[in-house]
């Protein structure tokens, strides 16, 4: 009889982990995307340049040879998302075709350290790149001389920014990119002259003084909770994906708040792709036809010299679809770009 106790204790507290395991394993999957049975998740910690400590999410192919060394892929983006929506989407989806990818939370931002919260920077964005390719470059299943990056959206921009000062990155998929220093200086459409603008910098400069006063930092308007349906199509089409189960995360400023407002001042301020023209490894522009942000994609390419870059744009995408639709991404050609520069 004790025996039979014993045993029906040890199979109860074995059924018990197993159910705690599975839970812990659901739990712990909080993408916007379908999990991939093809690739292994693990999360990472590694530090920037500024001593700020990043998290990132590691996708690693399930059929990994470990002794072999892979090309890797740093990813992030959009600018005010989180790891766990389209830059893990892209990491995944990249890694099912026998890449190691990292998609990562940039500076004060997700799961990154760095205060005060909500801060953008087009210094520490670009370095949050290069830290990733630290991290990448000495990771025991990557080969170092084979690492590109993918940026998205704002971080599309600062990715383009990174591989003018990074020469470890080889190759570069930039995908529905903004320009945040030139949309923050100038509007979009670069519908703002000087004298606006230095009634913006007046703005936030006082702004500035109040949130020393108060000891707190003023967010600026995110997304509505609510469309009125009289907004321009393009903020509907990100309240379509941040604010709604298709992309929405509790994490991600998009979904939820806002920048800090004083960080446009470090934007307006510091241009990035000054130097863009230099770059010497291959990149691939990606951006919608219909998207609203197409011109920054094109007069980014316009800047970029050598037989190694292309703009690729997709029929009928607008901004938004190069986040998550699947029909849209052009995975195959990221896929065969990869393949061709990180050989």
């Amino acid at each position: 009889m004790k025996k039979l106790l014993l045993f029906l204790t040890i199979l109860i507290i074995s059924i018990t982990e197993v159910y705690a395991v599975e839970a812990k394993n659901n739990e712990s999957w909080d993408k916007t995307f379908k999990k991939s049975d093809k690739v292994i998740t693990q999360k990472v910690y590694f530090k920037n340049r500024y001593g700020f400590k990043l998290a990132g999410d590691l996708y690693i192919p399930e059929n990994l040879d470990k002794s072999k060394k892979y090309p890797a892929i740093a990813v992030s983006g959009p600018f005010g998302a989180v790891k766990e929506q389209a830059s893990g989407l892209y990491a995944q989806r990249v890694a099912e075709k026998g890449f190691i990818t990292l998609a990562f939370d940039a500076s004060y931002t997700g799961e990154s350290s760095g205060e005060p919260r909500n801060t953008s920077s087009p210094d520490i964005n670009t370095e949050d790149f290069s830290a990733a390719v630290d991290f990448l470059s000495n990771y025991k299943y990557t080969d170092p001389e084979k690492i590109g990056i993918i940026g998205i959206c704002g971080f599309g921009g600062f990715g383009l920014n990174a591989a003018a000062i990074d020469t470890r990155i080889k190759a570069s998929v930039i995908s529905t990119m903004y320009d945040m220093s030139r949309v923050t200086a100038n509007g979009y459409f670069d519908s703002l002259d000087e004298k606006a603008r230095y009634k913006i910098k007046e703005t936030l400069n006082k702004q500035r003084t109040e949130d020393f006063k108060t000891g707190k930092y003023k967010t600026a308007a995110g997304l509505p909770d609510k469309l009125s349906g009289d907004e321009e199509q393009f903020i509907k089409d990100y309240y379509g994906y941040y604010k709604t189960p298709r992309g929405y995360h509790k994490r991600s400023l998009n979904s939820t708040s806002g920048w800090n407002m004083t960080s446009s001042l470090s934007l307006i301020n510091m241009p990035i792709l000054s130097y863009s023209n230099e770059i010497q490894s291959a990149v691939l522009i990606i951006h919608g036809e219909k998207a609203h942000s197409r011109y920054f994609s094109e007069d980014a390419f316009k800047k970029l010299k050598g037989k190694n870059k292309e703009l690729l744009i997709i029929k009928g995408a607008n901004h938004v679809d190069l986040y998550d639709n699947m029909e849209k991404i052009p995975f195959n050609k990221i896929e065969y770009f990869f393949n061709t520069y990180l050989k």
